[in-house]
């Protein structure tokens, strides 16, 4: 059982406020915070005020500003949305004043990964059949619907995956929007999880294959095969047309063998979604420390979701290997207020109703507790959305939030698995990459087992910390890439969750 001493947990000397390892009834006295008593109920993962906060101060935790007292807060009391909100302060981007030798594992790590023929490596062996348009969406679920329940003579095929979207037309067939889509497509078509690819149109659409091909400089071959329904005829033709293709390639993609190659190889997607107010403390800085230890053995990861690390972006900017790596950070952030500004909305739409029951109040705590999913080593590059990462180490990706949009960023990046974190209980997955889950508490990954890949709670019930579990982790990982499956891809996620970013109006 805890002890009264054990009840909190203090995240710097600094802070104003602790967080409650477990919900603390009204009266419950803090001997480790000067023996404060709680003045009401405070629910799990939420913030308690160690000290008398005058209305219009701002409010640390981590030593950071994550908002400011809407009203006197005697010490005690619960803090959240009743007395804490957003407000304007000046950040310090510090450029490039926290860059460090990032230094290199003594002895590389490696995994089983299929090795392509231009030895680019993949963590996957799918076939996938992309759609320029939702139009041709239809078509190319028939196809991978045949076969479904089909694959047992090719074992080393991970499956027939059809990936549609929404878009595609009554929109302009040039500008930033276009661009975006067919960035995101050209990504997935040339991603090394899958063997092959069949680009699927409807005929008449705004996105046309050819211009898409010509625009991406992407040629025909027998790995990349492109057409239209209406070239061929109709639906039923075009599925024929689809299905054939696929019956050639299969006995080439089960070729493909896993043999041990340098983890250099890896480039992680990190997500979080369904966050709490223990994500800072357990699975985000957990997954950090793997990143850390995945880049000094060489491999790369992508931070993004733009939104959500808005408040925290200056503790990025201190590690920009470079001014210009981190003026471009801040270019997206003024983006992102500018297009939230001429949409009606604004930066702080963030935290969710989810994230404010598990004890997040502002999207400056969020994000401050999100970037820490970045570990600490300099950031390297900054990509816009969808953009071929070429860089090794840490890098940023600018995403939207909503993590299904972010997470085809990423994996169009490049990204030949996911990280997710979660303290809600986030249902994802992401085909043609992997997503492993991580829990930020023991009770989510009690109730959720079989969705959930790592607990992540040990470091909140203090059995375990940080590094210990982030080398669970990257073990994981490892064991991930090297065809292990994820709970997710257990249960078949990983269709629907494509989902490209959708920009200006539909017309």
């Amino acid at each position: 059982m805890l002890q009264a001493a054990e009840l909190t947990i203090r995240l710097n000397p600094a802070d104003d406020v602790v967080i409650a390892r477990v919900e603390l009834a009204a009266g419950t006295r803090l001997l480790n915070e000067g023996g404060i008593e709680a003045a009401a109920r405070i629910p799990a993962a939420h913030k308690i005020a160690v000290r008398a906060i005058q209305q219009g101060r701002p409010v640390r935790r981590y030593n950071q500003i994550i908002g400011f007292a809407t009203r006197d807060i005697a010490a005690g009391e619960h803090v959240h949305v009743h007395n804490l909100a957003m407000g304007d302060f000046q950040r310090d981007y510090a450029f490039c004043a926290d860059v460090r030798p990032t230094g290199t594992a003594a002895t590389p790590a490696t995994f089983q990964g299929i090795v392509r023929s231009d030895g680019r490596v993949a963590t996957r062996n799918y076939i996938g059949i992309l759609t320029s348009v939702n139009c041709s969406a239809t078509v190319a679920r028939m196809i991978a619907r045949h076969f479904e329940n089909r694959l047992d003579a090719y074992p080393h095929v991970d499956g027939v995956v059809a990936l549609t979207h929404k878009s595609g037309c009554g929109m302009a067939s040039e500008g930033e929007p276009m661009e975006l889509l067919r960035r995101t497509l050209a990504g997935y078509a040339r991603h090394p999880n899958f063997f092959a690819v069949q680009l699927v149109g409807l005929g008449c659409e705004a996105n046309q294959l050819n211009t898409l091909l010509a625009a991406q400089k992407l040629e025909r071959r027998d790995s990349l095969h492109a057409y239209t329904i209406q070239e061929k005829g109709g639906t039923a033709k075009a599925v024929r047309e689809g299905i054939a293709r696929v019956d050639a390639l299969l006995p080439q993609a089960n070729q493909a063998r896993r043999e041990t190659v340098a983890a250099s190889h890896l480039l992680l997607g990190l997500q979080c979604g369904g966050s709490d107010g223990y994500s800072g403390i357990s699975a985000n800085p957990a997954l950090g420390a793997a990143v850390d230890l995945l880049v000094r053995h060489g491999g790369g990861a992508i931070l993004s979701e733009t939104p959500e690390i808005y408040g925290a972006e200056h503790l990025l900017t201190r590690r920009a290997v470079t001014r210009e790596v981190g003026e471009k950070l801040i270019r997206r952030i003024r983006w992102w207020e500018q297009y939230t500004r001429r949409n009606g909305n604004e930066m702080n739409n963030n935290p969710s109703p989810g994230n404010k029951a598990g004890g997040l109040t502002t999207i400056l705590e969020k994000s401050l507790g999100a970037v820490a999913k970045g570990g600490t080593t300099n950031l390297v590059d900054v990509y816009e959305y969808a953009e071929a990462v070429t860089a090794k180490g840490f890098v940023y990706m600018d995403t939207p939030g909503y993590d299904p949009v972010s997470a085809t960023g990423q994996v169009a990046g490049g990204a030949n698995l996911i990280c997710f974190t979660t303290g809600r209980g986030s249902a994802y997955g992401c085909k043609p990459a992997p997503s492993l889950k991580l829990a930020t508490n023991t009770p989510l990954y009690v109730h959720q087992e079989e969705d959930m890949d790592l607990n992540c709670g040990s470091i909140v019930d203090g059995k375990e910390g940080i590094a210990a579990v982030g080398e669970r982790l990257f073990a994981l990982i490892l064991a991930t890439a090297s065809g292990q499956k994820t709970k997710s891809e257990l249960f078949g996620y990983g269709e629907d969750e494509f989902a490209p970013w959708v920009l200006g109006a539909t017309m």
